[in-house]
């Protein structure tokens, strides 16, 4: 058990760190990117001209515990409740009247049961920020090894290239709808994937000062589409002759509900990203409570709002959303203020880069996790670059919205509940005070030689990916536990049962791995 061994900076140890060491964070955060801007020899003037005009200059590197400056903490709150009270949000809620036949009780209990197991669990990762210093994808390192490090790597990265298209696609459909035939939607689309990147191309400090605030703005404009869809009327006796019965209804509520849970844990992956300024004396109860707040109420209200638009059996309307999508609906909604209206609608379209800043900031920072040949290039540069990846694939996709959020949330949660029980249970079992690592070697965190194998993660890794192909139900697949859980369709069990499989498979697994590898 060598690397529980290493004193310096063990998880206990960086709790207990006087708060008077963070005098000289300035002189050390200074050396530190002097560091960085030496790895890139004839282009370090360059880059560093970037870090003195502001750019952030750290990447995936661990923040030590004398640097960690953003006493913040409440912002877990403010940062999770603007990034989901947003128009993409709208969009998950109205899948469970267009894919799904559920009403708006079933829709509203689905969403509240799930939404509150996918925020738990979110939250649990966004814990480990300030106890680590570490982003969410090195974090993985400690119970996958490097290799399983980087595999989780790549996933987030096609999570979060997957989230930005369609944060841009619906931005720019929302937008183009405002004067239809004005606009293009390819430019709406560019214009959001712009909006998007220039404060991601700054970085840590910027993204959480906009996103203090952003949420002020974008509740008011929630509250109006709720009262303005109210005002129409929402017909639930409409939707429970549509409703299905049975097995039938049950497969459906499985399949929405694993929508709605990966509308939570899509986050998980990059939770602990935002908090690892945080002072590692923070106790962990506030910044789950926040998180957890910050996540659950803006999401399940603006979840149920738009499955309460879908409600609406207005002819105006139900014509809007099938010749013009979500955007079309909304402007419809809007269509009573006229000119306010259009100015709402703008404010709503624009809603969709505060949610898609920190996908941007994230994938360049899980690609820089994917080691250290992509590590040692800026990750500015990376953020620049999945931009244009998602700008691209988002104009090529721009028909086909509501398919890429149906099948793209579905396959999401199978990697994240894996990904999630491995960690968890890393933290609680092998790294706890009096456990068989007891505690964390932080400064091992890219030194492939002092972290675990991986095999125990990878493996269990694995076993979660065969539970959720067991258990899909998908358009183009459903596995054969699926199939029996539903009637015609099946119901998909697919997170459910990667979370499972994982969950039992990776303790006796990392305990083998520790007895014979000693970490």
């Amino acid at each position: 058990m060598a690397s529980s061994e290493k004193a310096p900076s063990t998880l206990e140890e960086s709790n207990s760190l006087p708060r008077v060491q963070r005098a000289s964070s300035g002189s050390a955060d200074k050396d530190s990117t002097n560091a960085i801007v030496a790895r890139f020899g004839p282009l370090g003037p360059l880059i560093g001209k970037l870090f003195e005009i502001g750019v952030e200059a750290r990447g995936v590197e661990r923040v030590p515990e004398d640097q960690r400056d953003d006493t913040h903490y409440w912002n877990n709150l403010f940062m999770w409740w603007s990034v989901n009270m947003v128009l993409t949000t709208i969009s998950i809620g109205v899948l469970s009247k267009e894919f799904f036949t559920l009403t708006l009780p079933h829709t509203i209990a689905v969403i509240l049961c799930f939404g509150a197991i996918g925020a738990g669990l979110t939250s649990f990762i966004a814990t480990l920020g300030p106890k680590t210093g570490l982003r969410t994808m090195i974090i993985t390192r400690f119970s996958s090894g490097y290799v399983g490090g980087t595999i989780y790597s790549i996933l987030n990265i096609l999570t979060q290239l997957g989230f930005a298209v369609t944060c841009v696609i619906l931005g720019g459909q929302t937008l183009a709808s405002i004067n239809p035939g004005t606009l293009p939607l390819v430019v709406g689309i560019v214009i959001i994937g712009v909006c998007s990147v220039i404060p991601c191309f700054i970085g840590y400090d910027i993204v959480h000062y906009y996103e203090r605030y952003a949420w002020i703005p974008l509740t008011i404009v929630m509250l109006f589409l709720w009262g303005l869809g109210a005002k129409v009327g929402f017909d639930l006796g409409q939707e429970s002759v549509q409703e299905d019965a049975g097995r039938t209804l049950s497969a459906d509520v499985l399949s929405f509900g694993g929508i709605v849970f990966s509308s939570f844990t899509g986050w998980a992956p990059i939770a602990a990203d935002y908090n690892c300024r945080i002072p590692a004396n923070t106790p962990s109860v506030k910044v789950f409570t926040l998180t957890f707040i910050g996540l659950y109420l803006p999401i399940c209200f603006i979840e149920i709002l738009g499955a309460a638009l879908m409600s609406i059996t207005n002819p105006a309307y139900t014509t809007a959303f099938a010749d013009g999508g979500i955007g079309s609906l909304l402007a419809q909604v809007l269509s009573p203020w006229k000119g306010g209206g259009k100015f709402v609608l703008v404010l709503l379209a624009l809603s969709s880069i505060t949610n898609n800043i920190l996908n941007t900031y994230s994938a360049g920072l899980s690609i820089q996790a994917l080691g250290r040949p992509f590590a040692i290039i800026p990750r500015f540069f990376w953020t620049f670059f999945a931009f244009v990846v998602y700008t691209v694939a988002g104009v090529a996709g721009r028909e086909h919205f509501s398919e890429i959020l149906s099948n793209f949330l579905s396959i999401l949660g199978y990697w994240t509940a894996w990904f999630i029980v491995i960690i968890m249970e890393e933290h609680l079992i092998f790294r706890r005070k009096n456990g068989p690592l007891g505690g964390y070697s932080l400064d091992d965190w890219d030194s492939p030689s002092r972290l675990p194998l991986g095999i125990a993660g990878v493996l269990a890794g694995c076993c979660g990916a065969a539970g959720a192909v067991v258990g899909m139900s998908e358009v183009w697949y459903t596995g054969p536990i699926g199939k029996l859980a539903g009637a015609t369709v099946g119901a998909d069990l697919g997170f459910e049962l990667a979370f499972g499989f994982s969950a039992i498979v990776f303790p006796p697994l990392r305990w083998l791995e520790i007895k014979f590898t000693g970490r």
